[in-house]
C-alpha cells in the first residue's frame, strides 16, 4: 500500500519538472499561462484545488520515503499556496503575477528553477523507501 502512495507523488514531481524547465527556458510563456488561469474565478479555483490535492498526496506519500520530514514540510507548502491563494482572493494573486512579471525574467527563472529542484527532489525521495538505518531509528523513536 505505501509504495502506491509513493507512486502517487511523481505526477507531482514530474509537473514541478516540467514546469520547472519550461519556465526557464520561456519565463514569459509560463506568465502567459499563469495570466490564463488567472482570468476566471472558476479556472482559479480549479487550480487551487488542484495544488492542494498535489501537496496532500506529498504529504500522504510522505512517510514511505527517504526524506519524510522534509517532503512533509514541501507538501505542507504547497497546500499553504492554495490556501493562501484562496484566502488572499483572485484580485490580490493577479496582483503578484504581474507584481513577478514586472521584476523580469531573471525572477520567474529563479522560481522556475526552484520548481525544479524541488521535482527532482521528490524523485529522488519517492524512488526508494527508507534506508534500513533510517527504518531502525524510526521503530526506535517510534512514529510521529
Amino acid at each position: 500500500m505505501k509504495k502506491d502512495i509513493r507512486i502517487a507523488a511523481l505526477p507531482v514531481a514530474l509537473l514541478s519538472i516540467v514546469v520547472g524547465i519550461a519556465g526557464i527556458a520561456s519565463p514569459d510563456g509560463g506568465t502567459t499561462l499563469r495570466r490564463v488561469y488567472f482570468a476566471t474565478p472558476g479556472l482559479f479555483y480549479a487550480v487551487v484545488a488542484v495544488r492542494s490535492a498535489l501537496g496532500l498526496g506529498l504529504i500522504l506519500a510522505a512517510s514511505s520515503s527517504r526524506w519524510p520530514r522534509t517532503l512533509r514540510a514541501l507538501g505542507a507548502a504547497v497546500c499553504l499556496q492554495g490556501l493562501s491563494a484562496t484566502l488572499l482572493g483572485l484580485d490580490h494573486a493577479r496582483a503578484i503575477m504581474e507584481w513577478e512579471a514586472a521584476q523580469g525574467a531573471a525572477l520567474l527563472r529563479a522560481g522556475a528553477a526552484v520548481a525544479l529542484a524541488s521535482g527532482c527532489f521528490i524523485v529522488f525521495a519517492v524512488t526508494r523507501g527508507p534506508s534500513e538505518e533510517q527504518r531502525k531509528q524510526l521503530r526506535r523513536i517510534g512514529p510521529r
